[in-house]
């Protein structure tokens, strides 16, 4: 599973923290890029080179996406990447602790492929992401993306 990149974004260290240790217990030795809020994710993913001829960073093979985040929430980022083309079919995972139906609701509206709900405890947490890698990394089949949209 490691030639391709999982985009993390995540505000809270302690999650990211958390987040990896599971998928290092899981063998899940993919390349992980960590955003810490949503503005940095749609920098990383909307990003030019200096030539502005290219994207300066290749699209990760799925986004695990907090709905919580300082700048630009995650309802936003949802919304702000299914409206470019690069981007509109990029598989992202709303992995998040709201458990509010409202939140769930949009999310889907907005184009989340999956909702998670962080689980509570670590073994519970580390099954989720278990189930996560094997289903978003080895099972599911996604469109080429394109390179770019220049």
């Amino acid at each position: 599973m490691s030639d391709q990149t999982i985009l993390l974004v995540e505000d809270s260290p302690d999650d990211v923290d958390l987040t990896m240790r599971a998928l290092d217990k899981n063998n899940i030795s993919n390349r992980i890029i960590v955003c810490p809020d949503g503005a940095a994710a749609l920098e990383y993913l909307h990003d030019r080179s200096p030539d502005g001829a290219r994207y300066a960073n290749p699209l990760p093979q799925v986004v695990l996406l907090d709905l919580k985040l300082p700048r630009v929430d995650g309802l936003e980022v949802l919304k702000v990447v299914r409206e470019h083309k690069r981007t509109t079919l990029l598989p992202i995972v709303v992995l998040t602790s709201s458990k509010e139906e409202k939140d769930m609701v949009e999310s889907y509206s907005l184009g989340a492929n999956s909702y998670v709900r962080k689980p509570v405890s670590f073994e519970e947490f580390l099954e989720a992401v278990r189930q996560l890698g094997l289903y978003w990394l080895l099972l599911n089949q996604t469109p080429p993306l394109p390179d770019d949209d220049a």
